[in-house]
């Protein structure tokens, strides 16, 4: 962890009413592309519940509770803005009947860099040829079903 910057997190597992989760595409200049979770560091002071709020209103429209903490994990890589971090990141399972996002929430930085969504079937977790993150998701939908 030496020289790596902590990051607290909250992140949203949001299912519709088809058992599809819905994940942001990220292109970094000089990476890959990836798929990952609504969600983002918390601010100061801020707990993960209201983050995970947050995170949701801003990312997708949606303002609402997201319940109860489900999934917990640590990880460390690189941030977007090229900063190598550890985050704690606790998960937060929203069930949405359907949902069209809305995106007048995105910051500039994620404007740039986050610029598509979809949602992904469980098979789709599988055989996806570009990165998503968690890579154990299906596996922490699947823990986290109701």
């Amino acid at each position: 962890m030496t020289g790596r910057t902590p990051r607290p997190a909250a992140r949203i597992l949001l299912v519709d009413g088809q058992g599809r989760v819905l994940l942001f595409r990220f292109t970094v200049l000089g990476r890959a592309p990836f798929w990952v979770t609504p969600g983002g560091a918390l601010d100061p002071g801020e707990s993960y519940a209201h983050a995970a709020r947050r995170e949701l209103r801003e990312e997708t429209g949606l303002d609402q509770d997201c319940g109860p903490e489900v999934a917990h994990r640590l990880v460390d890589f690189v941030s977007v803005e090229g900063v190598p971090v550890t985050a704690d990141e606790r998960y937060f399972r929203v069930e949405v009947d359907a949902l069209d996002v809305r995106d007048a929430g995105h910051t500039e930085l994620e404007r740039r860099v986050m610029q598509s969504w979809r949602w992904f079937d469980r098979a789709d977790l599988t055989d996806h040829p570009e990165a998503i993150y968690p890579v154990d998701l299906g596996e922490m939908l699947a823990r986290t079903d109701p």
